[in-house]
């Protein structure tokens, strides 16, 4: 087919005006949440026969009706390409101070901030495989975007790969009624890596999502996205073909057989083509009869790049019907109780979920707008201020007595939402309690997967996260006990910890008395855990007599500064040639490591990154104002120190050593900016006590103990993050770290 530019096509004949583009109200606010689980349902559903044909689908697993993952025994909430490529590269607007011009260079710049090289993300098959990885190579090298993911830069085949409509959706979410602006914005995100034909796929999508939120008749939605992409196009070719197909027939298996006899996999060069896989989305949405079950279960049985095609599927069968939707067939929501993970060099927003990444989206939508973004109950981490989210939280599944607890979504009017947590229990008696918690780390699920189970997870995209609770930061929550009986019952708040062995250790606040129908609120400050990582947040609920009711949790929130230290746990025990070190892990797996190597042996922390500039980093963007102090030696290196408000892999201030023999105060946003230096006579192996102070927008640098450097920013502030160790062409070392 001849190649054509996607810009060059007129939209003189759109229908919709600009005055039914839809308002950033309650019920926007509910389809975009309703859009993103509908991503997530279709992600999970096809993830554990991804690349299967439709004929071994058939023959193993029959038409695809519900989750299958326990009869292929992988898990169902995974970390997956398809979900943290679609939340990470909206990032891209949050990082351009949401500038609704952003330009495809931008969004390029944030690839290379959050994604680590062959760690996470994206498909890293390799440079002239993988488009996105292809792209990324481009990127690292200086080939800024469009250029990145050309034709002219990467061939056709490479170029037309499927990434560019997989990463689409959220694009779409923040241009509601408005799918001019969605296609716009698809074509800048999706020509980062692909052009050509994967790009009107992509525009496609985005134009079906965005007109999903103001239209609920599906072939009306797929008749005027059509008119968004040029009609010269080989995807516009198809979709007309299979609207023919439909007319008149329902028979999907027919059609089916059309796409794979014209447009199959086997008609396309390359490891996974955008055109046969963008056929059975159209395919699934025209022969689904508008039903959510029916047409994903189309879309996977039909096989090919099954948890791609599903989860734009998902996402648009979400906007379109509404969380009402979601909720009509068999219940897709509560195996997943918004679960999801988004692994990149962010490692503090790798543990979410649904509700939370839902207010990113609408937050960015209203930013974009020139409108107010909101913070339900104040901004709290766990709000539940959605119909159904329960935020990850259910019951302890390591507690054989807690079979009758129940936790769910439920209406619950106060001062500041409308929404809560109700934590269920039935006959809690003396040696009979009640748990729920939430994972704020590691999930409990694949922490003890074993066998087959933990050896193809390990094979798929990598869990690289760090804790969302730190010592020295506040448990703060809102708790009401609801019963009709009189008698009181005990509630512990309480963290667990990765200890020895990776086994879980528990620490327990003071105990609360609770009596029926009274507000309660909650204040933990959380104590030393000996430099062991925080994986879970709960309650226990106990009671002297026999007690049933409810726990109302109206919201849980992390508050203040970390004051911390990190250091080799002592049940790590010390470093002995010949002797195998410890099987604990989890304490070194709280750091994003973005180095080449990281050795703890003699020293905690001995990093080296071979060539350019390397960092591990831990902490979360709820870190504002601290100080990070750290005893540092260098071995080697070009620069070496300490990060602060650490934003990704290209976002940071630091205090660094560099081999011209200067200490610096530095500012990298992209590129680094040296704000302020002094002369620094470096000696190699020898230790030197550096501080980094951040307090609002005033860096201080110390050196054994002597302010030496400050700096007061005033443009373009970086407000919050975490904290991090810089190397760059070398090997830097510290034992301890220390954060208060």
């Amino acid at each position: 087919m001849e190649q054509f530019k996607v810009n060059q096509f007129q939209l003189s004949n759109i229908k919709f005006k600009k005055e039914k583009k839809m308002k950033l109200d309650k019920i926007y606010e509910e389809k975009v949440y309703a859009g993103v689980l509908g991503k997530l349902i279709g992600v999970y559903l096809g993830r554990p026969f991804e690349q299967w044909s439709h004929e071994r689908i058939i023959e193993e697993l029959g038409k695809i009706n519900y989750y299958v993952n326990d009869q292929l025994n992988v898990p169902l909430v995974v970390t997956d390409d398809d979900i943290t490529g679609t939340f990470t590269f909206l990032r891209a607007l949050r990082e351009n101070n949401f500038d609704p011009n952003i330009t495809p260079k931008q969004i390029g710049q944030s690839w290379l901030n959050n994604l680590i090289e062959n760690k996470t993300v994206l498909w890293w098959g390799g440079r002239g495989h993988s488009a996105e990885d292809t792209a990324f190579q481009n990127l690292k090298a200086g080939i800024h975007a469009p250029m990145s993911g050309s034709i002219k830069t990467n061939g056709k085949v490479v170029a037309e790969q499927i990434g560019a409509q997989i990463f689409i959706d959220g694009w779409a979410l923040i241009a509601p009624g408005d799918p001019e602006k969605a296609v716009d914005l698809a074509k800048r995100a999706a020509s980062v890596s692909h052009d050509g034909e994967a790009i009107v796929g992509a525009q496609m999508v985005a134009a079906m999502e965005s007109l999903a939120f103001i239209e609920s008749d599906i072939n009306k939605i797929i008749n005027e996205a059509k008119k968004y992409i040029p009609d010269s196009s080989l995807i516009y070719r198809i979709i007309g073909e299979l609207q023919d197909k439909r007319a008149g027939n329902s028979d999907w298996m027919q059609a089916r057989e059309f796409q794979a006899e014209n447009y199959g996999y086997d008609k396309y060069l390359g490891g996974c083509h955008m055109i046969p896989n963008h056929a059975i989305i159209i395919l699934s949405l025209l022969f689904g009869d508008d039903d959510l079950q029916k047409t994903l279960m189309i879309v996977n049985t039909a096989g090919h790049d099954t948890d791609c095609n599903s989860g734009n599927v998902g996402c648009i069968m979400g906007i379109k019907d509404g969380l009402e939707g979601l909720t009509k067939g068999p219940d897709y929501l509560s195996p997943i109780q918004d679960r999801m993970y988004c692994p990149t060099a962010n490692g503090g927003e790798t543990q979410t979920d649904a509700l939370t990444e839902a207010y990113k989206v609408i937050n960015t939508a209203k930013k974009m707008n020139n409108e107010e973004m909101i913070f339900p109950k104040n901004g709290a981490r766990f709000n539940f201020e959605m119909p159904g989210s329960v935020q990850g939280w259910r019951s302890n599944l390591k507690n054989d007595k807690n079979i009758s607890t129940v936790v769910e979504n439920t209406s619950y009017e106060s001062k500041i939402g409308n929404r809560a947590l109700e934590i269920k229990f039935d006959r809690v008696a003396p040696g009979v309690c009640s748990e729920a918690l939430v994972d704020v780390f590691f999930p409990q699920e694949l922490h003890e997967l074993t066998g087959l189970a933990r050896e193809k997870f390990m094979q798929s995209y990598n869990f690289i996260s760090c804790p969302l609770l730190y010592s020295g930061q506040s448990i703060e929550a809102e708790i009401l006990f609801q019963s009709n009986l009189k008698s009181a019952i005990t509630v512990t708040c309480f963290i667990n910890i990765f200890g020895k062995d990776d086994s879980y250790e528990r620490i327990n606040s003071e105990k609360m008395i609770l009596i029926p129908n009274k507000s309660n609120n909650v204040n933990w400050k959380i104590p030393s855990t000996e430099g062991n990582p925080i994986t879970q947040v709960g309650f226990a609920i106990e009671s002297e007599e026999i007690s049933s009711g409810s726990l109302i949790l109206n919201y849980l929130t992390f508050t203040g500064e970390p004051n911390c230290k990190f250091y080799k746990p002592s049940h790590i025990g010390g470093h002995k040639r010949g002797v195998k070190p410890s099987k604990a892990v989890m304490w070194k797996s709280s750091w994003v490591n973005a180095v080449d190597k990281w050795d703890s042996g003699e020293r905690t922390f001995r990093i080296c990154k071979d060539s350019g500039r390397g960092i591990i980093i831990t902490g979360s963007d709820l870190w504002k104002n601290y100080k990070v102090t750290s005893n540092i030696a260098i071995q080697r290196v070009k620069t070496g120190g300490l990060a602060v408000r650490v934003q990704g892999l290209n976002r940071y201030y630091g205090l660094v050593i560099n081999a011209s023999n200067k200490l610096q105060l530095v500012k990298v946003i992209n590129d680094v900016m040296v704000l302020k230096e002094i002369d620094f006579n470096l000696e190699y192996y020898k230790n030197y006590s550096l501080s980094l102070k951040i307090e609002n927008n005033k860096l201080s640098g110390f050196l054994d103990n002597d302010k030496v450097l400050e700096y007061e920013d005033t443009s373009n502030v970086l407000e919050n993050g975490a904290m991090g160790l810089i190397v760059e062409d070398g090997t830097m070392v510290t034992d301890e770290i220390i954060v208060e």
